[in-house]
């Protein structure tokens, strides 16, 4: 029997894709997740990022998108659609069921009322197991479906915000991640929040206050750093994306699919706000700075996702390109808010934005609170490198580590 990392390297080199070469030291289900979240991005021929969208090619149930390449002008699909038999939204919206806690038979009726197509439970239970890595949710649901019906698993609620805005809630995750790991166990005011934002949320703030993405204040930006990481996010944009022809759907399905299938994400599309005294407060008694000609009055917002890990709250905002996007100003203030209405700590919080390529992550307490300066060190090492703490008062100059 040909040794398992043999065959592995053989996949490799099959798809000239040398940036992998490092990942050979897995197993194969693994290697096959990273490919896929990778190479859409990436002409599989040459590898090159130059490229551009070149029409579709129907196939027996749905129409695909194609790309080119503008290096070697090879056309081609993404990696992880090739192949399948059935669209990848469908895969998804199987999975999706699956683990909200209805069976293998029940999802393969839904799908055919939904879609008019006849898939057998053993064709979703194969779907499941390609997607476990990724969709770690599968090790609660077992315990779930015990407590939970699938349609009382999320609970979710449409707040009329100048638009629609469809918060979700998942009642299930939440309660085993605070049960789970000792660490989680202070953000139990966090779960009351969320509970409660059916049913007590101020909506008329929500007409009246500045968003958070178009507020004038000013965040002193020394003495912090943005720190770009891989992380799960990421592999879920690349993933899902694919699947949505309507741009104007890519945060929903997005949010639908993490909140159902990975293992940290417990709400979307959730509501915040914070006052002129609530931000005077902050400068006052706790020494945060926060700079601007005049406070507004009232600054509301609506956080993409909020995840619980790793003894932490992280508050993420999907963007679509977000190598280019500094949204320090917002996420900073979404902290703040959350922070107010739940009563954590900003200790409590990091902040992050991504898209299918970029993850970058801050901790908002290092934009606020700066501390003794005389202690303070220059540069902060990490697994992803060496990062020097940034010295500009007025941007982030530096997104990725100086130094591997």
């Amino acid at each position: 029997m040909p040794n398992i990392f043999q065959k592995i390297s053989e996949k490799i080199k099959s798809t000239k894709d040398k940036i992998f070469t490092k990942e050979i030291k897995v197993e194969d289900k693994i290697v096959r997740e990273i490919v896929t979240s990778k190479t859409l991005f990436r002409c599989p021929y040459c590898q090159s990022e130059d490229i551009v969208r070149r029409g579709t090619r129907q196939k027996k149930r749905e129409r695909v998108q194609l790309y080119l390449c503008k290096s070697c002008l090879r056309t081609f699909t993404p990696f992880s659609i090739k192949g399948k038999h059935y669209s990848i939204q469908t895969i998804f919206d199987a999975i999706s069921y699956y683990n909200l806690g209805f069976s293998l038979e029940q999802v393969s009726k839904i799908i055919k009322e939904k879609q008019n197509l006849e898939i057998g439970p053993s064709t979703i239970s194969s779907w499941v197991d390609e997607h476990r890595e990724l969709c770690a949710y599968s090790r609660m649901r077992t315990f779930a479906v015990k407590e939970f019906s699938p349609y009382d698993v999320i609970e979710t609620a449409t707040l009329a915000h100048r638009q629609l805005y469809r918060f979700r809630y998942h009642r299930a995750k939440i309660k085993y991640i605070l049960r789970e790991d000792f660490k989680n166990y202070k953000f139990h005011p966090l779960r009351e929040f969320l509970e409660l934002v059916p049913s007590e949320c101020p909506h008329q703030y929500f007409q009246e206050g500045l968003r958070a993405s178009e507020t004038p204040i000013k965040f002193d930006k020394t003495e912090m750093i943005v720190r770009a990481k891989e992380n799960f996010a990421t592999r879920f944009a690349a993933m899902v994306l694919q699947g949505v022809q309507d741009n104007k759907q890519r945060h929903e399905e997005l949010q639908k699919f993490m909140l159902a299938n990975d293992s940290v994400t417990v709400a979307t599309e959730v509501p915040i706000y914070i006052k002129k005294e609530d931000l005077e407060h902050m400068q006052t008694q706790l020494g945060f700075t926060i700079s601007g000609e005049e406070l507004p009055k009232l600054i509301t917002g609506h956080i993409d996702f909020v995840q619980i890990r790793n003894g932490m709250v992280h508050i993420l905002d999907y963007k679509s390109n977000a190598s280019k996007e500094k949204p320090i100003e917002q996420l900073t203030l979404y902290a703040l808010a959350l922070s107010r209405l739940t009563g954590l700590r900003v200790f409590n919080f990091k902040c992050a934005w991504f898209d299918e390529k970029d993850y970058f992550e801050f901790y908002p307490l290092h934009v606020v609170y700066k501390g003794r300066k005389n202690k303070r060190r220059k540069n902060i090492k990490t697994i992803e490198g060496t990062y020097k703490i940034n010295e500009n008062e007025n941007k982030i100059e530096n997104l990725r580590p100086i130094k591997n």
